[in-house]
């Protein structure tokens, strides 16, 4: 079997010893050919708060590829790796949305909220094959159903490739796949140290700023001392088990920080400028006085 290389780009990055860039985006095509040529490593196609359509997400997945981009690149994969937030939370140990989106061919599956071990191994669980009991990489015991027409298209690998990779990276090496779970409540903050040394498999603590400051009282008061101590209290418990963390609002405001506290995972929206229109006023303005 050929040797395929590194399909995650995230995974990439991290391997390199760098953070890894990202950003949120909606699961259409128009913002999916935005992000095919972005400075990106992976995008994350927000389906928590925009409407849950498979169809769509796998629409805005093709349109993400680049032609040209992969006849000049080492590997099949994409240039952004696509990922998917689902949009039910921890409690409600849910497996379908996962399974469909992997079916798509996403690179990895985004959980909110969640807050408990069970929950985070549901998560691991769901974005996992089946495997014969006491092999290899065995536990969280896989729950995904088997349907991988699709993403083996999307990947360009054989079915045996694609069961090769299809797994979750760092429990086996050989996976492409990243499980995010979102710590964001004051359940998960008093969790997070038991959640990542009972469950093997999580790929990504990403802290969900916004939520976890209202719980703890300070909505969206990121710079509040409260809330950047309960984010220190993360990222420190991330060190400890050796789980990259991610910041999910990166700004030029905060970035020095975010990389100083060690966030391996940095999300910053596209910002659009309008710097020629300003300059363009200026000088009309200069004109007329």
């Amino acid at each position: 079997m050929a040797d395929t290389g590194r399909l995650n780009n995230i995974i990439r990055a991290w391997e390199e010893g760098r953070p890894a860039y990202a950003s949120f985006a909606p699961p259409n095509k128009h913002a999916a050919i935005d992000f095919s040529t972005a400075p990106y490593d992976g995008i994350i196609f927000e389906c928590e708060h925009n409407s849950w359509d498979a169809d769509n997400l796998q629409d805005a997945m093709q349109y993400l590829l680049n032609r040209q981009q992969i006849h000049s690149a080492p590997t099949l994969a994409p240039a952004v790796t696509p990922i998917a937030r689902i949009p039910s939370n921890g409690v409600e140990m849910n497996q379908f949305l996962a399974k469909q989106a992997l079916d798509r061919g996403v690179y990895g599956v985004v959980w909110p909220h969640i807050g408990t071990p069970e929950q985070a191994s549901n998560a691991v669980a769901s974005c996992r094959y089946a495997r014969k009991a006491g092999s290899e990489f065995y536990e969280p015991a896989g729950l995904r159903g088997d349907g991988p027409a699709n993403a083996c298209r999307y990947w360009g690998l054989s079915q045996q490739e694609y069961y090769r990779k299809a797994d979750v990276y760092p429990l086996n090496p050989e996976g492409e796949l990243l499980v995010f779970i979102m710590i964001e409540s004051i359940k998960g903050l008093d969790n997070v140290d038991e959640i990542l040394g009972k469950v093997p498999g999580i790929g990504c603590v990403l802290i969900g700023e916004g939520d976890l400051s209202q719980a703890l009282g300070y909505p969206r008061q990121y710079e509040h001392p409260v809330v950047h101590d309960a984010m220190h209290h993360i990222v420190q418990v991330c060190k400890k088990h050796k789980v990259p963390v991610g910041h999910p609002h990166v700004t030029t405001a905060n970035v020095e920080w975010a990389i100083k506290e060690g966030f391996s995972f940095l999300m910053s929206s596209p910002v659009k400028t309008y710097a020629a229109i300003d300059k363009a006023r200026e000088i009309v303005k200069g004109q007329r006085s």
